[in-house]
């Protein structure tokens, strides 16, 4: 732990769908004062996204499915297209994206690539999020795909050119920040 922070308090205000806590903390601040900070913090995990692509046909897999919180927060239909991802569920990041791309896409994948991890809301989320990225083919794909029934996932599969993809983050089509991070990713590394 830094000696910058020490933890005073800790209190859960919710163990409903997740962990949300409030934190009251001590900071040192540069100048040697100490400062007194209550901050919420909501833990759901650490989780695993990836992007499969095909060389031979230029495309991308991902999925769209309902996401409350972009409901609530002005998204019409509450849609959100995105790449494949989850929670780790107590897996290793490898084992937990395997076993989301099966459950999400029906695609059975061979060998995966991790280009990174990132934290996507440091301000009040605690999750790190593993990024990966595999080639697939049409003789990859075991299942229809669409998610784990009784999780009442309802996802559909998406199979989309890569400079479409590309184009629907600048129409606006794609909000979802792990999946630009994706795609702009085969971009910059010109995989695509």
């Amino acid at each position: 732990m830094s000696e910058q922070v020490k933890i005073l308090q800790t209190d859960i205000l919710s163990k409903n769908w997740y962990l949300l806590k409030k934190i009251t903390y001590e900071f040192l601040k540069k100048d040697g004062s100490k400062k007194v900070h209550s901050r919420e913090a909501y833990d759901r995990g650490n989780g695993a996204t990836i992007l499969l692509y095909s060389l031979e046909q230029k495309t991308v897999i991902l999925t769209r499915q309902f996401r409350l919180p972009t409901f609530i927060n002005g998204n019409a239909d509450g849609m959100l297209i995105e790449a494949c991802a989850g929670l780790l569920d107590k897996d290793n990041p490898e084992d937990a994206i395997r076993r989301e791309t099966e459950e999400e896409t029906g695609y059975k994948i061979k060998e995966i690539k991790k280009i990174f991890e990132a934290y996507m809301s440091p301000g009040s989320v605690t999750e790190m999020l593993y990024f990966f990225i595999a080639e697939y083919a049409r003789s990859m794909k075991v299942n229809e795909g669409g998610g784990v029934e009784e999780e009442e996932e309802n996802i559909e599969v998406l199979e989309i050119g890569f400079q479409k993809a590309l184009d629907m983050i600048v129409s606006g089509e794609i909000k979802d920040g792990k999946t630009i991070m994706l795609l702009q990713y085969l971009r910059l590394h010109n995989i695509l």
